[in-house]
């Protein structure tokens, strides 16, 4: 068996669709495009014996890197294809010099993280179903360009994290799903959401204690009566209390994992999450 790493590009938008398809994930096309454009040179295929078997990305922000679509066929799987995928991103992050590497991992997968040097720091959720109507609540406003600025700071001081080049690309690519809560003038919080595959993806929702319930509800209310996944760090009762009394129910849960030194984020302040391949 002889496992050869490259580099992805587009001609391999097909194979990511395929893998994330037989996976039952989320992603989009657009997704795994947006995944090349943040790293060209860090998104990989394995290839097995000639034949495409696998990918995995990365992605850096900063000092902050993360590791993500670590998809093999079900049929080359438990030949140590992935193993393979995830010391060649390794490799490939440890030469960027970051001083972190992050990612969720499912629970089949924290063991293979753990044996690379992966330490557990708190679990997620993924909540599924339809979305609920929820009156529409006038302290919620739409935003625009002039507000990315204080929304790229504030999520920056939550999540420890200069995120900007992500953000940014996701509120251009979907501007209709920015909104904000500010008080006084000043930002206390902000939610998006994006088409997936198999339903509607609210996140990432960076708030405080008061603005994160009426940022949520917002965003169910304009998903009312569509699919949507809500990702939840199990430390955030408020959010999981909204989610299981809208009607949402557990799809599967997540560890986050890091390598490096430990982010100083707020789990608490994270209301939904930006999906596994994002934070």
């Amino acid at each position: 068996m002889t496992v050869h790493i490259r580099t992805m590009t587009t001609d391999d938008l097909a194979l990511g669709q395929r893998l994330s398809r037989q996976a039952g994930w989320n992603q989009t096309e657009a997704d795994w495009l947006r995944l090349m454009y943040f790293e060209p040179e860090g998104c990989f295929v394995a290839e097995l014996d000639g034949s495409a078997v696998g990918t995995t990305t990365t992605c850096v922000l900063d000092h902050v890197a993360w590791i993500a679509m670590v998809l093999v066929n079900e049929k080359h799987r438990r030949r140590g294809v992935g193993t393979h995928l995830l010391r060649y991103a390794l490799d490939h992050l440890d030469s960027r010099q970051v001083s972190t590497i992050r990612l969720d991992a499912t629970g089949l997968g924290r063991p293979v993280y753990e044996t690379l040097g992966f330490i557990p720091e708190y679990d997620l959720a993924r909540y599924q179903g339809i979305a609920p109507s929820c009156p529409a609540l006038p302290t919620v406003a739409d935003a625009t360009s002039d507000d990315y600025p204080d929304i790229i700071e504030f999520d920056k001081m939550i999540t420890g994290t200069n995120r900007e080049k992500m953000l940014i690309r996701l509120f251009e690519e979907f501007p209709y799903g920015l909104r904000t809560f500010r008080l006084q003038g000043k930002i206390e919080g902000y939610v998006t959401m994006r088409p997936g595959a198999n339903a509607v993806q609210i996140g990432p929702c960076i708030a405080s204690s008061g603005a994160g319930p009426v940022l949520l509800y917002d965003a169910l209310g304009r998903c009312a009566g569509k699919y949507v996944f809500i990702d939840i760090p199990h430390d955030n009762a408020g959010a999981v209390k909204i989610a299981e009394s809208s009607g949402l129910e557990i799809q599967r849960c997540f560890t986050r994992m890091y390598r490096g030194e430990r982010v100083d984020d707020k789990p608490e302040a994270l209301w939904a999450g930006s999906g596994p391949e994002k934070g």
